[in-house]
This record gives C-alpha cells, structure tokens and sequence, in this order.
C-alpha cells in the first residue's frame, strides 16, 4: 500500500472504532478516553503493532488540531460572568495546588535521594495536568455543576502555572549544572506565556466582532475553524504556548462577542473526529517497556504528584472557601497529566542530556498511568459529586463514601 492509501484507511478504521467505542463506554463504567487510549495501545507497537512508522508523521497534525479545538472551548468557560462568580476560587486552587505539587514532589525525591537536577526537573513537569481528557469527561457525561465549573477553570489555567514553575526549575537545575546561560529559561517561559496572551486577545477582539454575522447569532463552521487554524498557525511560528493563546483567544471572543449566542457551537461538531484520532494515536505511541523501566524513582513520582494534587487542591480548596463537595472532589478529578508534561520533559532531555534522559523516562511511563487511570478518577469524582447528568444521581449517604 502507498503511504497516502494507508493513512485514508487507518484514519477511517479508527473513526469507525472510536463510534463502537463511544458505545461501549456508555455500557460501561469507563470513560471512552481510557478505553481508546487502551484500544490504541492494543492495536500499537506494544500490542497487535498494526500501525507502521507512518503514523508518527501525521500525529503531530492531529495533536495539535484537537488541542487548538480543546484549547478554545475551555477560553470560552472564561466569560466574565463565570470569572465573577468562581475565577476567584479557580485562581487560588490552582495556584496552590500548582505550587504544592511542585514542592511535594521536589521534596520527597530529594528525601529518596534523587539528584537535585533530576529532583527540579521532575518537579517543574509534575504541575501540569491533561485538559483534553478533562474536557472529554465531562463533555462524554454531560456533566454540569460547581465541581464541573471549577475543575475546568483549573486545567484552563493549571498549564500556565506549570509553564511558570517550570522555567523557574529549569534555571534552578541550570545553576546546578554550572550552566552558562542559566537565565535563558526564565526569558523563554516569559516570551512563551505572554506571547500567548498578547497574540490570543490580538487575534480574538477583530474575530470577536467579524465572526457570527454571515448567520446572525453564530459563525459558521468555516469561520470557526478558520480563526482556530490561524491562530495555532500563527502561535507555532512565533513559538508561543499553543494552548494558552487559542484559550486566551477563545476568552477574548466569549467575553467581547455580545451578538453571538453560542460561539462555540460549531467547534462542538467538528471537535469528537479529531479527539478520537488524538486519543487513539496517543495510544498506539505508549510503550509497555517504557512502563516496565520507570522502576522506584518512576513509582516514586506518580505516588508524590498524586499526593500534592490531591493535598493541594484540598488546600486551595478550603482557603477559597469552597463548599465541602468541591473540597472533597477537586483533587482526584486533576489527575490526568499528557502532552504539556511530555513536552515539558522532551525540553529538559535537552538541555540536560544526562539527566534529562531519565526525566523523559521517567515522565513518558507516568504518563501512560496517569491517562489510563487519571479520567476514571475524574469521573469519579464528578459521579460522587453528583454533577453526572447521564447517570442515576447518587444518594446523599452514598456521597459520604
């Protein structure tokens, strides 16, 4: 087969297996992101090694679309009437919860002896969390609630803290090491994460006041798509954080679009296709040798910045003064942690080749843990929290468990 003849098929097979799996998690307890993780995992190199190499050239395109699209639609949870009624409460737990994972996972590898470069680097990575997979679970249960709200708003935001602590890291390791230029990292993050922001409100006040009057009330499917292809487009040339502009434009557009009714509407219909391939590819790319390798420092990672995301959201939380549900809940409902945190590791790999070796193995391992487990833990919470809308609400007393 050519190259191009075995992409159409590959695409439209997964596609199709990505409806039968959508069903399948409807009569099951496992959210459709885990069980097509798995699914590409079983049809991957690990398992029936179905794809060839050709995969990883087009899977980059993938990632980044699907991104862009879940990049947009959390931008648009960032109205100014939800700000007033929880950005507060958002901003303080992840920014606490940020910080605090950082500090528990640095400090308990220091404690088990990992060098301090190692230590910094995995810390930094620790922060970040998946919002893709976050997205996917409550959009899959329809879930809706002040838990729903909040978790969100947290992930929408969590990578921008992520990004922050862990430029700070990197220069930390880079005086470790006796680097040159160890104030580079700091400089990169801040063109990164206020790049971002500048480009994404750019972009967003003329999209915001063009788009949604072909048809009156909404854009239409070519001007939404449009305005998300250029923007990632536009973010990737000038190297900019890809997800914080699009949300940052997403924001911008929901807060200064007043004659749109529902500008995200037609995001919404093209968002699943590419979420399946996302989530499949993503599968197909984890390997059960990387996984087996991770070994005690591997275990030691997942076990710590389990134990600050939960600690920390509990503390932010309760210093935000948020009803005992979402105190309760938040934190296991942030688990989930992909392509910013391998991201992140690829850059320390590097800069630190050596240590940056073990970091990038230690992170893609977690990451496969995380993935597969970190969404049934999301649902969890929104299904204890009682904000599921497609399953049975539970009894109060059940709510205590």
């Amino acid at each position: 087969m050519t190259g191009l003849t075995e992409i159409f098929i590959l695409i439209g097979a997964i596609l199709l297996a990505g409806l039968a799996i959508d069903y399948l998690g409807k009569q099951t307890r496992l959210p459709r992101v885990t069980l097509l993780l798995l699914f590409g995992f079983l049809v991957g190199p690990s398992g029936l090694d179905l794809f060839t190499t050709t995969h990883e050239q087009w899977f980059p395109l993938f990632t980044d679309i699907a991104l862009l699209m879940v990049g947009f639609l959390l931008g648009g949870q960032l109205t100014r009437h939800n700000l007033q009624s929880y950005g507060k409460r958002v901003l303080t737990i992840s920014l606490v919860e940020s910080s605090l994972t950082a500090i528990v996972v640095l400090t308990g590898l220091l404690l088990i002896g990992t060098t301090p470069e190692v230590a910094l680097l995995l810390a930094g990575i620790a922060t970040a969390t998946a919002p893709a997979a976050t997205l996917d679970v409550v959009n899959e249960m329809r879930a809706k609630g002040p838990l729903t709200r909040t978790v969100l708003g947290v992930v929408a935001i969590d990578d921008v803290w992520g990004l922050i602590v862990f430029s700070l890291m990197l220069t930390a390791a880079g005086l470790l090491a006796g680097n040159g230029d160890v104030f580079q990292p700091l400089l990169v993050g801040a063109w990164e994460i206020g790049g971002a922001i500048l480009t994404g409100i750019l972009l967003g006040i003329p999209a915001a006041y063009l788009t949604g009057r072909i048809h009156a009330g909404e854009p239409t499917l070519v001007e939404a798509v449009g305005i998300i292809l250029l923007c990632g487009g536009i973010a990737l040339a000038l190297n900019i954080s890809l997800l914080l502009t699009v949300m940052t434009m997403g924001a911008t557009i929901a807060n200064l679009a007043k004659h749109h009714t529902r500008p995200f509407h037609e995001i919404e219909h093209v968002e699943w296709p590419f979420m399946i391939l996302f989530f499949v590819l993503a599968g197909a790319s984890l390997h059960l040798q990387t996984l087996l390798a991770i070994g005690a420092l591997g275990i030691a990672y997942i076990m710590l910045r389990a134990t600050g995301k939960f600690c920390g959201a509990w503390l932010g939380t309760a210093l935000s003064h948020a009803p005992e549900r979402i105190r309760r809940w938040t934190g296991l409902a942030l688990m989930p942690q992909a392509g910013v945190a391998l991201g992140m590791a690829l850059i320390a790999s590097q800069r630190f080749p050596e240590s940056g070796a073990v970091v990038l193995s230690v992170v893609v391992g977690a990451v496969i843990i995380f993935e597969i487990f970190g969404p049934i833990l999301t649902r969890q919470a929104l299904i204890r929290a009682g904000e599921m809308t497609k399953v049975p609400p539970i009894k109060p007393e059940q709510s205590e468990l």
